[in-house]
């Protein structure tokens, strides 16, 4: 048994992670989404699908899932870089098998080899927390069945049913940044062409039934006892890319790097660069 003074000191630092951990990440020291007017959703986007699924309110959208459909939006145009981002919450209860999403996309222009940068709230059973899942896919890494993702995955430090957290995504010509109430979740640089995305993309929202594989591999799928499953969006905000730098450059800052880490050690869940089933001859930036 150890001597008491010792136990004393390990309860103390448990405590103290338990409480860092429960606290949230610290500061990142700036607030891009503060600096970037919000807009309707009718400002900038429109219905892409599921109409009926589809309801505006006050400038806000919500869409949702039954048996019969799902629904999405569209930006009105293509942007080539940009802070695109938006407050959003989702469905409480069981949403196994159930995605809400958030990204950039030219799929509908290049159907074969086209490029994406994915925010995906991967629905759950009520017993578990959301998994925020951040992806990235260039050149058709995503189309036919050459899959290759580029997947970092999250628990959030807050429950994200229980009201609007900001969610953006800042696309430059040598960076992708994920944020999350603009603390950084990920970066992820350009390393060479072929694994970056290079062509313009137009922003999207939707919700859909991914039951094959959203909630841990397909285990748990949609419910339709639990209809409608609802994705809840307001404060729409498309910017300049720079605007998530202090300094005005398309780079994190030290302090908004050191939030960024704190959340990758605390909350990351799956990162497939260090996933050994992953064939890493396709995925060399890792």
């Amino acid at each position: 048994m150890a001597p008491p003074f010792l136990s004393f000191i390990l309860l103390f630092l448990i405590n103290a992670a338990a409480s860092s951990s429960a606290q949230g990440p610290p500061s990142p020291g700036y607030y891009p989404s503060s600096k970037i007017r919000s807009m309707g959703f009718d400002q900038g986007y429109r219905n892409l699908w599921g109409p009926q699924h589809q309801k505006e309110d006050q400038g806000g959208l919500s869409i949702w899932l039954d048996r019969s459909s799902g629904s999405g939006f569209k930006s009105i145009r293509p942007y080539g870089s940009g802070y695109f981002g938006a407050a959003i919450k989702v469905q409480s209860g069981y949403t196994a098998g159930v995605i809400t999403s958030f990204y950039l996309s030219n799929n509908e222009q290049h159907q074969t080899d086209h490029d994406e940068i994915d925010i995906e709230f991967l629905g759950t059973t009520p017993d578990k927390p959301y998994v925020l899942q951040t992806n990235v896919w260039t050149k058709g890494s995503g189309d036919g069945n050459r899959l290759i993702g580029r997947e970092h995955r999250f628990h959030l430090w807050f429950d994200p049913t229980h009201d609007y957290h900001n969610y953006a995504i800042v696309y430059n010509p040598t960076e992708i940044i994920f944020l999350v109430d603009d603390v950084p979740l990920r970066s992820y640089p350009k390393k060479s062409d072929a694994t970056f995305p290079l062509r313009p993309m137009w922003v999207y929202g939707s919700i859909w039934d991914a039951s094959s594989w959203a909630t841990e591999n397909g285990k748990h799928k949609a419910d339709y006892n639990y209809q409608p499953f609802i994705g809840r969006y307001k404060d729409f905000k498309l910017g300049p890319g720079s605007a998530v730098s202090p300094s005005g450059t398309t780079g994190l800052s030290r302090q908004q790097y050191t939030a960024m880490y704190w959340v990758q050690r605390n909350y990351k869940v799956y990162d497939y660069c260090t996933d050994s089933k992953r064939d890493h001859s396709q995925t060399p930036e890792c």
